[in-house]
């Protein structure tokens, strides 16, 4: 059974492929080349064109373009996936984040407000708020390796190419700009000094 909320105001097109037991709700349109796999929910104001989303995802508020997700993710609200992305399982892409050509792997967690463009990461990585991976010089776009299990603490700036190795941590407020050995603690940041008046 497939549940449209509100089919006055949902647009989908003749193309598209709904798995069972989907529920859309009310203002989504969903177009092009799109298979949507079972027991997916996709939340108000959702808009989905020419991707593959497996079962059991729930969107909420989001944009998804040209990309693969598979199953169990939760996505959004406000996230916006832009073409290339290939989203695997188990993650977390939250509010107000924004991917573009990724290949992400399984239980990683992007909570909000972050933007990262040309990476591969690997399982069980945690992207703090307000992370940014600069991917483009002006010039040439480089690629980001995050391997399994590394944390980035929030407002840091990750400047590709670079590699964040297995198990590594990025410090809050750092801007990387080299290479993370497993097992490490990466910090970029100027020491905080305390002037008088």
């Amino acid at each position: 059974m497939r549940q449209l909320l509100d089919p006055n105001t949902t647009y989908i097109d003749d193309s598209v492929v709904l798995g069972e037991n989907c529920i859309i709700y009310p203002n989504v349109m969903i177009k092009g080349n799109t298979i949507i796999g079972d027991n997916t929910v996709i939340f108000m104001g959702s808009y989905i064109e020419d991707s593959i989303i497996g079962k059991d995802n729930i969107i909420y508020t989001s944009y998804v373009i040209k990309s693969v997700i598979g199953d169990g993710n939760t996505i959004g609200p406000y996230a916006h996936i832009r073409a290339g992305n290939n989203i695997a399982n188990q993650n977390k892409i939250g509010s107000f984040v924004e991917l573009k050509n990724n290949e992400i792997k399984n239980n990683v967690k992007i909570p909000h407000l972050s933007y990262v463009g040309d990476a591969s990461i690997e399982n069980h990585v945690n992207i703090g708020a307000g992370v940014k991976v600069a991917n483009y010089d002006g010039k040439k776009k480089y690629r980001t390796l995050i391997r399994e299990s590394v944390f980035v603490g929030c407002n840091s700036v990750l400047v590709a190419p670079v590699t964040l190795d297995s198990e590594s941590y990025v410090a809050a407020g750092s801007v990387i700009t080299e290479n993370v050995p497993e097992h490490s603690l990466a910090i970029a940041r100027q020491r905080q000094i305390n002037k008088d008046l």
